[in-house]
Order: C-alpha cells, then structure tokens, then sequence
C-alpha cells in the first residue's frame, strides 16, 4: 500500500511541475490575485488522477489483495479468539461435582 501511495504522490508532483511551468509559460490561465497556487493544485488533482487510475491498475489490484488478505487473517484471529472465549465461559458455567 505503500509503494501505490508513493506512486501516486509521484504522478501527481509530476503533474504538478507540468502544470505549473505551463501557468508560467501561458499555456493555462493563471488564478486570480493570490489563488495562483490553489489554481495548479487542482488542476494538478484533476490531471493526476485519470492518469493515476490508469498507470496504476496492477498497482492498485495488488495492494487491494495484500489488504483482503490481511482482513482475512484479522477475521481468523478474531474469530479464534472468540471461540476461545466461548470455551472459558462454558467450562465456568458448568456445575463442579465434588466426589
């Protein structure tokens, strides 16, 4: 999950550098007053994400199987100790006999 994240963030400072040296060049209208900055990290966000979407289709299927797995051993985990429980609540429930 990781490695995808950093990808991403990769692209989009990528996109980020385009866009802000076609602001410059005039390329792409700059903001108005102060809003320059805010201006090319949108359009920075809106390029980078199809870009990301689909540069990053293996990625992002391999990150979703890393994270179903370990969802699927959480739930074992939990569900063994769960079961545990359930056996120490039984054995204290049953009535002792005193021979």
């Amino acid at each position: 999950m990781l490695r995808y994240t950093l990808m991403r963030l990769g692209i989009f400072a990528g996109c980020f550098l385009v866009v802000w040296g076609l602001v410059y060049a005039g390329a792409f209208p700059r903001g108005f007053g102060d809003s320059n900055l805010l201006w090319v990290l949108l359009l920075s966000l809106v390029l980078s994400a199809p870009i990301s979407f689909v540069v990053l289709r293996k990625e992002r299927d391999r990150a979703s199987v890393q994270v179903s797995r370990r969802v699927d051993r959480m739930k074992a985990n939990i569900e063994a100790s769960r079961s545990q429980e359930d056996e120490v609540v039984d054995e204290a429930a049953q009535p002792r006999t005193s021979s």
